[in-house]
């Protein structure tokens, strides 16, 4: 059984601040800074370019997706990390599509994140327009899989509801008419149990900074099929992805298996933050987590509805299907979270009208979501929101 005493004090965690936004930036480790500080000293600042070789440098893109892979049900040798998640749906999806000629229709939803839709959308234009994009609602995707579909891409877990699809039922659906699946686990990985091989997907991406707690603009990853491993074609023909990088030939020739989905020089520093950020994971069940997650946000809607009146749950009311994360939609959504922010509690906010909040046991427990639900209630109830200050939108909310 997990000991979340023992993972909390793995969290470098600010006084004062009771974080619920795990599900859009982790917290940082404490084992990070020592990491990424040896990184800079005795690897790069003393071996220089050498630290290719000596301090393995390389091969990190697949060492650490190896530790991903893990945690998604992924077997050794099928997931690579490197570049941004945008790119990596690009891969995915671009790969899909060469494997399944003669059908031109890309299905999605409305509650995938947009960038997904936007990658999807630009890869159709670079093709010449011949492909189409066909998004639905959410409850109506599954009806909508038939055997039209080239490719079914979908978010596992809904970034603004956390509504949380059946990735089995729907993966099966699409391979019975006929589709191939990518699945974008953003909000997925490290928050609850995910199993992409006895699922069948096709292909998985994701990023690492938010329940992976890999900081910043942390580096996403990929998974392929086994069965696609060496036919999934690169769309991203980088030299990192070529069989024989170093022989620098003017031709491209894919590499073997996953290397192939690898593009430009990877982004060490922050695989060296990744990878000590992944060594909170060890002795952690994600069983105990989706459990423990759960408890958590059932105990914060309880009380939330119980105090904060004005407030309307986003969120589908079964935790079965939802993912780590909860909802709350007020028209003074933004100025709320501001507010909130300001007294402590961090959560975030997504347009048109979402309180965002997200639960993660690693380092939060019941106390602190009592507490998040006292300030917020005081702050909704006693409307210490409505100030100019409030309303006025960050770059970044």
């Amino acid at each position: 059984m997990t000991d979340f005493s023992k993972t909390r004090a793995l969290f470098d965690l600010p006084d004062g601040v009771i974080y619920l936004d795990g599900n859009s930036l982790g917290a940082l480790p404490t084992a990070v800074p020592a990491r990424v500080a040896h990184m800079i000293a005795a690897e790069w600042g003393k071996e220089l370019i050498r630290g290719w070789n000596s301090a393995g440098w390389m091969t990190m893109p697949r060492r650490v997706g190896d530790r991903v892979g893990k945690l998604i049900g992924a077997p050794p040798g099928t997931v690579v990390m490197g570049d941004t998640l945008s790119i990596k749906v690009y891969q995915a999806l671009a790969a899909a599509i060469a494997l399944n000629p003669g059908r031109r229709v890309i299905l999605s939803d409305s509650g995938n994140f947009p960038s997904d839709l936007y990658m999807a959308q630009g890869l159709i234009r670079t093709l010449g327009g011949a492909l189409e994009l066909k998004v639905s609602d959410p409850e109506a995707i599954e009806g909508a899989i038939d055997q039209t579909i080239a490719v079914l891409m979908l978010t596992e877990v809904d970034y603004r509801t956390g509504r949380l699809h059946d990735m089995a039922a729907l993966t099966r659906k699409a391979h019975e008419a006929g589709a191939l699946t990518v699945w974008d686990l953003a909000h997925s990985a490290g928050a609850l149990p995910v199993d992409v091989l006895a699922a069948d997907a096709d292909f998985a991406v994701g990023c690492t900074y938010k329940y992976l707690n890999g900081g910043p603009g942390a580096p996403a990853f990929i998974y392929v099929a086994p069965r696609h491993s060496d036919a999934a074609a690169p769309a991203l023909s980088g030299w990192m992805g070529h069989e024989a990088p170093f022989a620098f030939d003017l031709d491209y020739r894919a590499g073997h298996g996953i290397e192939r989905m690898r593009v430009g020089t990877p982004p060490i520093l922050a695989l060296a933050a990744l990878d000590a950020a992944l060594d909170v994971w060890e002795g952690v069940s994600l069983q105990d987590v989706r459990k423990a997650s759960i408890a958590l946000s059932e105990f914060f809607i309880r009380e939330v509805e119980r105090r904060c009146l004005q407030l309307v749950l986003a969120s589908p009311r079964r935790p079965e299907q939802r993912g780590s994360q909860v909802s709350f939609r007020h028209p003074d959504g933004y100025a709320i979270m501001r507010a909130m922010i300001d007294r402590g509690v961090i959560g975030d906010f997504r347009a048109p009208d979402a309180l965002r909040f997200g639960f993660t046991p690693l380092y939060l427990g019941e106390e602190d979501v009592r507490r998040a639900v006292e300030i917020m209630a005081d702050v909704i109830n006693n409307r210490r929101w409505d100030k100019d200050d409030y309303r006025r939108k960050e770059l970044v909310t």
